[in-house]
């Protein structure tokens, strides 16, 4: 089963796909850490953000991998060609130049197809901009997280203070969410967008664990729906054999 969650910068889909995953033993997969580590090489290497070609190249040749600990299905380590970045994609840094790099077409394919290869090897929770509009759109399960981006500023600005990273002040933070907000949703290749069938969680007046319950909820609600659709499926593959099969009367 793919549990697919999108939404906006700030709406806290890492926090709350980790978390989900966990409740449900599922796999997580951090499809924003991939685009970051591709930022992190690009930035590293002086590269222009928007040169497609160039950029592309690291996403094409540069394999990014995870680091878990045993028995944990949450990946603690990012990895691209070796390179330990688990830092260095959550920097101010990289929030910056990260929508220019993941609205370019060819770097959203050659981290595409990885993604699907991976979400198809198990249960897993997928969360990014594009999990199920483009990379999952048949995903059993689709969430689209938002909440006002004045909270989505709180919520980062106090992470920002955890982890030691600028910019701190919210008036800063909510200025840039508004600005990836604004490219999210406007670039040409899978822009960010709720998928027709996903369900919509605002969170703006939710706490995590209230959020967490409630997907955890609509998870369990979906898996009874599908194993009663295959029930049904099953039933009447059977009954149409049946119908097929000689009375063993004879006259």
């Amino acid at each position: 089963m793919i549990l697919a969650i999108d939404g906006p910068a700030g709406s806290g889909k890492s926090t709350i796909a980790r978390l989900v995953a966990a409740r449900l033993g599922f796999a997580y997969l951090d499809t924003g850490a991939m685009y970051r580590a591709v930022t992190v090489r690009a930035v590293n290497n002086d590269l222009d953000v928007h040169d497609e070609q160039s950029v592309a190249e690291i996403a094409q040749n540069a394999p990014i991998t995870f680091g878990y600990t045993p028995g944990n299905p949450i990946p603690t380590e990012v990895f691209i060609d070796g390179e330990d970045v688990t830092y260095d994609i959550r920097t101010a840094q990289t929030d910056l130049y990260v929508s220019p790099v993941s609205a370019l077409p060819a770097v959203r394919l050659a981290l595409t197809d990885q993604q699907r290869v991976l979400g198809a090897e198990r249960d897993t929770v997928m969360e990014g901009r594009d999990i199920g509009t483009v990379v999952f759109p048949h995903a059993e399960l689709k969430i689209f997280l938002t909440a006002s981006s004045e909270e989505r500023a709180h919520r980062r600005a106090l992470q920002n203070v955890e982890r030691g990273v600028q910019p701190v002040d919210e008036a800063a933070v909510h200025a840039d969410l508004l600005r990836r907000d604004a490219a999210d949703s406007s670039r040409d290749v899978a822009p960010l967008v709720a998928a027709s069938d996903a369900v919509t969680v605002d969170t703006t007046n939710m706490n995590i664990e209230q959020v967490v319950e409630h997907i955890v909820e609509l998870v369990e609600a979906k898996k009874t729906e599908l194993e009663a659709t295959s029930a049904q499926k099953l039933f009447e593959a059977t009954s149409a054999q049946k119908s097929l099969e000689p009375s063993g009367e004879t006259l």
